[in-house]
């Protein structure tokens, strides 16, 4: 991996003192009341390093230089009312609105900071009413015509949603007509379309600040309001001279359809209401080439009312949905084990408790939603989704403790950013004719212009039918390349999680490549170079790399049993066979199970597993295991795992329901055939654990039943994929039939 440079300019905290201000002003100064142009570039400085109270004092500043800093916002309440020139080249500016102090501005410089868009050029605009040069660029013309054309075309759509839909109410409390601002902003927000898709987001916000005025407006009459002007004599159709970049939508719209969310053990039944779907925009990416992923949020197109249900159906039609070309057909449903499951909640118990919570986390039905259909319909049941994962909490603004609410989904052509906390598809990716099976997060190093360092980004990686590995930057919006892994499908992506350049892909050829991927620079310029190849027998269909060594092995679940490989670096060849093959007790009984279709580490040491028509999952020692590994001279590779715990699941013939784990809360979760999840909380280990006696689950969830108007409610699927985010905040599962649902901790856990 390579080694991260760091040439910022190092200054003591605080970073910005009257000496250093006074010292980089031209000309020299004696007093900051009377400087008129400083340059304070390329200190480093982050936004929490300018001081307000000592700035506020440069009331003569005509001129500032802040390029070549990593300034994500300008520091709120800084007033500088003579500055007239600002430069903030190469920086990682992301909120415009907090330059809105800074009235005065004539001259603003923009260029290389990645994640302003066109909707926040416009932005500045409105918000910057002195501004006549961007970027270097005299932008007297498009400027007009924003501030006044564009502006008076909302205000008459604004006004006319008021005229016909709202009134203020007759005894006028402060409550009262908070409500009514509340409806009103939401409602424009939602139903005044103009202008180009491109410039949703702007449009949106800036509808929501004429509402907002047209509200006081009303309120307070006296009081006069900016951009009451009347429309100058601009032409409709302008040339924008502001290059379109990438930036994640910083709005998050509301959906036409809400969710009250209510426990599973009310049986009452809610009613969705009507809304219309907006069509996501697709885009193709090429090799090298950035290809933009759209930035507006997509409005929960297909969002499903969760209806709650009393208890656990016993017997449930199972239907006949075929397996994607490149993954194995399905059997169909065929006719269930006559083995009843016992689902009498329990406690498991686990040896070492490495867990700060002791209790059982409480989940409740949040959002259900079909963001993979094709061609937008709702009426798509049959798209299956294969994959889903978290945002790690790097580029990310989450909550201080680093959690994360934003999840990845693929399946079919697309792969899906959503908010876990409003159910909003926040970007999304799609590539017709591809259908994705597996995606990863992983962190590497950008290069900036100018040799001016390095810092970490996020990216995503997803692979699917066609071999090829789909690399995005989703905060940018970037889909910045792709490379072929494989001739044929791909059917599982893993990143190192100590080395962020490192990726395994496992496909239908029955190969596991490992690839270095490098970092990018500036322009999404990067290099794949392949370091392994690992052999099995059948096709991987997941990864684990130990936690306590990741660097040293690699554990691939196939359809033909577990395998452990060493994949240090240092060693030849570069062509490896598997080091040992995992057995389990399962493979002894009447069929051999040998298809390990679930796979997770729980701990350091313990690991989660689980084998097609097992009926149940192992947790089991991989110390223990590997310390009975073979000597290299005996052909014979078999090792029987060391099993702790065996956990009581679903009597499913079903393959490829995937289970995964929650080491922070220590849970391990898989959903069943007819869309329930199995939780089991592991709190501590019995060391005379019994053979045989299956422990039951902490709690199974209920499918939720989601409900259309006109339609019938939806019968429960088969999760194929389960995933957690760190805190067990937000439980993610995605169905067989189109569907992606949300589960959310109540407060009482």
């Amino acid at each position: 991996m390579r080694s991260q440079v760091n040439i910022w300019v190092q200054l003591d905290m605080g970073k910005i003192t009257e000496k250093l201000l006074l010292e980089r002003c031209t000309p020299k100064n004696t007093k900051l009341e009377q400087v008129k142009t400083l340059n304070l570039s390329k200190l480093g400085l982050k936004s929490s390093d300018l001081p307000v109270p000592l700035l506020s004092r440069l009331r003569c500043l005509e001129q500032l230089d802040l390029s070549g800093n990593r300034l994500q916002e300008m520091p709120s309440g800084l007033v500088l009312p003579s500055l007239r020139s600002l430069d903030l080249t190469n920086n990682e500016m992301e909120d415009v609105t907090t330059l809105d102090t800074l009235t005065t501005l004539e001259d603003l410089r923009m260029e290389d900071n990645l994640y302003i868009t066109v909707n926040d050029n416009y932005k500045l605009i409105i918000l910057l009413p002195m501004l006549r040069f961007y970027n270097g660029k005299d932008i007297s013309n498009t400027a007009n015509h924003v501030r006044y054309a564009n502006s008076e075309n909302l205000r008459k759509r604004v006004l006319a949603l008021w005229e016909t839909s709202f009134s203020l109410p007759d005894h006028r409390t402060a409550e009262k007509l908070a409500i009514v601002e509340r409806d009103f902003v939401s409602a424009v927000r939602h139903k005044v379309k103009y202008g180009p898709s491109s410039l949703t987001d702007y449009t949106k916000w800036r509808v929501e600040m004429i509402a907002k005025e047209h509200l006081r407006s009303l309120t307070e009459p006296n009081e006069e309001h900016r951009d009451t002007e009347e429309p100058a004599d601009t032409k409709e159709n302008c040339n924008f001279p502001f290059p379109a970049k990438r930036k994640r939508s910083a709005s998050a719209v509301k959906c036409d359809v809400t969710l009250n969310p209510q426990k599973i053990a009310r049986s009452s039944r809610l009613q969705s209401i009507p809304h219309k779907a907006e069509r996501p925009i697709s885009t193709t990416p090429r090799t090298h080439k950035a290809a933009q992923i759209p930035a507006t949020p997509i409005r929960g197109q297909s969002k499903l009312l969760v209806t709650p249900r009393n208890g656990l159906r016993e017997k449930q039609h199972q239907s006949k949905e075929d397996m994607p070309l490149a993954k194995r057909t399905r059997k169909s449903a065929r006719q269930q084990r006559s083995t009843e499951v016992h689902e009498m909640p329990g406690k498991v118990i686990c040896t070492k408790s490495q867990h700060s919570s002791q209790e059982p986390v409480s989940l409740q039905p949040l959002h259900v939603l079909q963001c993979h259909s094709k061609q937008d319909s709702p009426d798509d049941f049959s798209t299956q989704l294969w994959a889903c994962s978290f945002q790690p909490p790097l580029d990310y603004n989450g909550d201080v403790n680093g959690a994360t609410r934003i999840v990845a989904t693929c399946g079919g052509e697309s792969v899906c950013l959503i908010d876990c906390e409003t159910g909003l598809v926040m970007k999304k990716y799609k590539v017709p004719g591809e259908e994705f099976f597996s995606l990863a997060w992983s962190t590497v190093l950008m290069s900036r212009k100018g040799n001016v360092g390095m810092r970490p980004c996020s990216i995503l990686a997803a692979g699917g039918k066609r071999g090829l590995v789909k690399l995005l930057h989703p905060r940018a919006n970037m889909a910045y390349g792709e490379f072929r892994a494989s001739r044929k499908a791909l059917s599982i992506l893993c990143f190192s999680p100590r080395q962020g350049n490192l990726l395994f892909t496992g496909s239908y050829d029955k190969n596991i490549l490992l690839w270095d991927i490098g970092g990018v620079d500036s322009d999404y310029n990067f290099k794949v170079t392949q370091l392994l190849v690992l052999e099995t027998t059948s096709t991987p269909l997941h990864f684990c790399l130990p936690p306590a060594t990741p660097d040293t092995h690699l554990l691939a679940a196939c359809e033909k049993g577990l395998h452990s490989y060493n994949i240090q670096l240092n060693k030849d060849p570069k062509k490896r066979s598997e080091e040992m093959e995992i057995t389990f007790p399962v493979y002894d009984k009447d069929h051999d199970y040998h298809t390990i279709d679930g796979l997770g580490f729980l701990t350091n040491d313990v690991v989660a597993s689980k084998s097609h028509m097992q009926g149940s999952i192992y947790l089991w020692s991989w110390n223990d295991t590997r310390a009975q590994r073979p000597n290299k001279k005996k052909k014979k590779k078999e090792v029987c795992a060391v099993i702790l715990v065996e956990l009581q699941w679903s009597s499913t013939d079903i393959p490829y329901l995937s289970l995964n784990t929650c080491p922070s809360k220590g849970y391990v979760v898989c959903g069943d055939e007819r869309g329930r999840l199995w939780t089991y909380h592991v709190t501590d280990l019995k060391a005379n654990f019994r053979s045989g006696k299956a422990i039951p689950a902490t709690e199974i969830l209920a499918w939720p039943l989601p409900v259309r108007n006109g339609q019938g409610p939806v019968e429960g699927p088969p999760i194929n994929s389960v995933a957690m985010d760190p805190e067990l905040r937000y439980l993610v599962a995605l169905s067989d039939k189109n569907m992606a649902v949300v589960w959310i901790r109540t407060e009482s856990s």
